[in-house]
């Protein structure tokens, strides 16, 4: 009797064991698997994120440096306007540098061979919006040409930030872009703010300036946001039905291939203005010497091309409302340089339009945070629910 209770005791304890034995080989192999993809997935979020700051950082420098240079140059006599629109998309070829390092970076031949060929291949849609978004941006460059000749760069900043009111509203009816209270906040806020400006800037006039021109530039740069905030959802919804995955590669791509039709548009625009021709007078009359001219205009493209590749990679990497919201709270900062820079006049106007714009932002961000917790927390109580 003894013995069969200890035979039956130890037929437990070893399907005990087996069990134990079997518990821990799947918990070994699930969390293994588990861990490999969040790994990957860290790893990829962690890419996306370097890839936003970078695309983010190039918006804020181009977006800030090009209208400060721009009104650098019609402050000392410069007046060539066809020029300065030229010179926003003249600067495609730096695009060569990053697609070169690209390519450099992999050492695969066979993958390197792949790439080369997506450089010079372009999926036919997105090829169509270029084109569409490479003309429309040379129409918008000009009415900016022209509303920063006669407004200041303060308020030529902040009546450009009414694009975000356009931007929402289409990227409703374009791409669908769902509304949440904290992004509406936002939208309101920043707008609010660039109207309060608008409405008390008619004392803000540059010298020599007309209220009639002052008007003029006034409503053309309110018509360059509207279709500046109709061609970001466009590419939008360009790059999600691109037939082809769209990466970093494709987006330098898209970027030479809408500079340079803007640029052959441009150049077009020069000839009949007959600019080539005035620009050798233009530059021994300039205000600051003709070799500050030269680097005025080489400074004009750069900041220009870094301004335009960082807003469609931020459009690449998050979304078209998110690009205007991220070029709204550079306005503030444009608007203290301008004031130290330039030594433009910063009225309360324009202290409660940045603390609005800042206030904006703020709030589009923290509804972001929530969203992004929220999701977080779905997946996870999804994953929880299928183990």
């Amino acid at each position: 009797m003894g013995s069969s209770l200890d035979d039956h005791e130890q037929i437990i304890v070893s399907t005990t064991t087996i069990e134990k034995d079997h518990d821990a080989k799947l918990s070994e192999e699930v969390p293994a698997n588990a861990t490999s993809d969040n790994n990957s997935k860290g790893k990829k979020k962690k890419k996306n994120w370097l890839l936003l700051v970078i695309c983010l950082a190039c918006n804020f420098i181009g977006g800030i440096g090009a209208p400060l240079v721009q009104r650098l140059y019609y402050n000392h006599g410069g007046n060539r306007k066809w020029l300065m629109n030229f010179l926003q998309s003249a600067g495609f070829p730096i695009m060569i540098v990053p697609l070169a390092i690209l390519l450099a970076n992999d050492r695969s031949s066979s993958r390197m061979i792949s790439k080369l060929k997506m450089v010079l291949t372009m999926d036919a849609r997105l090829f169509s919006v270029g084109v569409i978004v490479g003309l429309t941006s040379s129409i918008v460059g000009y009415m900016y040409s022209i509303g920063l000749f006669y407004l200041p760069v303060s308020t030529f900043s902040l009546l450009g930030s009414t694009n975000l009111a356009f931007i929402a509203v289409f990227s409703f009816l374009i791409v669908k872009q769902k509304f949440t209270f904290y992004r509406i906040n936002a939208v309101v806020l920043l707008t609010v703010g660039a109207v309060i400006l608008a409405v008390h800037s008619n004392n803000d006039r540059s010298p020599g300036v007309s209220v009639g021109k002052y008007l003029l530039g006034f409503f053309i740069t309110l018509g360059s946001a509207m279709l500046s905030g109709l061609y970001l959802p466009i590419l939008e919804l360009a790059y999600k039905r691109s037939r082809r995955p769209v990466n970093i590669m494709v987006v330098i791509q898209f970027q030479f291939l809408t500079c340079l039709v803007s640029a052959i548009f441009c150049m077009v625009g020069m000839i009949i203005n007959k600019d080539l021709q005035a620009m050798k007078r233009e530059a021994k009359e300039f205000g600051l010497g003709e070799v500050k001219y030269q680097v005025i205009l080489v400074a004009l493209g750069v900041f220009s091309q870094l301004g335009s590749l960082g807003m469609i990679g931020v459009v690449h990497c998050t979304s078209s409302l998110f690009t205007g919201i991220a070029s709204s709270t550079m306005l503030p900062i444009t608007q203290v340089v301008s004031v130290l820079a330039l030594h433009e006049s910063f009225t309360a106007e324009k202290g409660m339009s940045l603390a609005l714009c800042l206030w904006g932002f703020t709030s589009y961000f923290v509804g972001e945070y929530k969203g992004a917790k929220r999701r977080e927390n779905d997946n996870h109580n999804k994953l929880t629910d299928d183990v």
